[in-house]
């Protein structure tokens, strides 16, 4: 018996900012943050907002959904702030900060669409 899950089964595959958070996700660790304490607040946030649109995708009531999907976007945008510093103070390229805020800026609109 093959106990191997399709990812089109799940309810995160099918959700476009899971996979624009996990991009997110992806950029944050490119972004090769130095400060080791911001590198990890920039990881630790970018993560919650995957498993948090995971999690949205999950529940099955409006409110439940609407919550975790605002958890998401605060997440996201901390996790955007914190590469926009590291740059600011030379603990990142400002070519990374520009492709964190392209993306987050992409994630924040799909997960304020599902808030509503």
């Amino acid at each position: 018996m093959n106990n191997t899950i399709k990812p089109s089964s799940l309810p995160h595959h099918k959700l476009v900012a899971y996979s624009v958070a996990v991009e997110l996700l992806v950029a944050v660790k490119a972004a090769r943050i130095r400060d080791s304490k911001l590198r990890d607040e920039a990881l630790r946030a970018a993560k919650s907002a995957c498993l948090n649109c995971a999690e949205g995708a999950g529940r099955v009531t409006r409110p439940d959904k609407a919550r975790a999907f605002a958890i998401a976007r605060g997440e996201a945008v901390e996790a955007i702030a914190a590469v926009e510093i590291a740059a600011h103070v030379g603990d990142a390229s400002q070519l990374a900060a520009d492709r964190c805020v392209k993306l987050g800026g992409r994630l924040v609109a799909l997960l304020s669409g599902l808030t509503r």
